[in-house]
């Protein structure tokens, strides 16, 4: 059995690629226990392009490694640590390369419909922590209204996170916080367990 870790899990957009340094350089000077999740971005956009020509089996795990190229970004010049699995994390900020512990255990659909989402939320599910998925959008909206509070087998339509997302939450019984990611006291304060501006998924 794989102890409890303290650090908590954020999933880094590939929308935020433009700021996702200073973010992390942000959470670096906070002095955060965090394991950053990469999104995939223009990386996997890339992968997108040339999925009609591939099987569902090799553009998921090329999305996977696109994953990585953000990671490698990501930590560039920022201080960060590289990890590769997340036992024995060492205190501070650590960006993950996911593509051996996907790869490894394969727990997720080889579809369109799981993203680097998804993936962050397994990961969390095995650290049993909770979520936080950082965007460029403030949360889930309806009808143009920020939604502060929904259940996760609410998200049956289209919103800015994967539809897959949910079902992992529901599996793990993990809560969710979507937020966004522009506002770096905001993340941080989420990491923290504080109140903040953003759609809270609950099982």
């Amino acid at each position: 059995m794989e102890e409890k870790t303290t650090h908590k899990v954020l999933k880094l957009g590939g929308s935020l690629l433009e700021i996702g340094r200073n973010l992390v350089r942000y959470l670096l000077m906070r002095e955060l226990d965090v394991v950053i999740i990469p999104g995939g971005g223009p990386f996997a956009n890339a992968v997108r392009q040339y999925s009609k020509s591939l099987s569902n089996d090799a553009s998921h795990w090329m999305a996977v490694l696109a994953m990585e190229q953000y990671a490698f970004y990501l930590a560039d010049g920022t201080g960060c640590r590289l990890i590769d699995d997340v036992i024995d994390m060492p205190p501070g900020v650590s960006v993950l390369l996911p593509f051996k512990m996907v790869y490894e255990n394969d727990p997720l659909p080889h579809s369109w419909d799981v993203t680097s989402d998804a993936i962050a939320a397994w990961i969390a599910g095995k650290l049993e922590t909770d979520l936080v998925v950082a965007k460029d959008v403030d949360g889930i909206y309806i009808n143009n209204e920020l939604v502060r509070l929904i259940r996760a087998s609410e998200l049956s339509f289209e919103t800015c996170i994967d539809t897959t997302l949910p079902e992992v939450l529901s599996q793990h019984k993990l809560k969710c916080i979507i937020i966004n990611g522009t506002y770096f006291k905001r993340v941080s304060d989420a990491l923290c367990g504080k109140d903040v501006i953003g759609t809270r998924v609950i099982v």
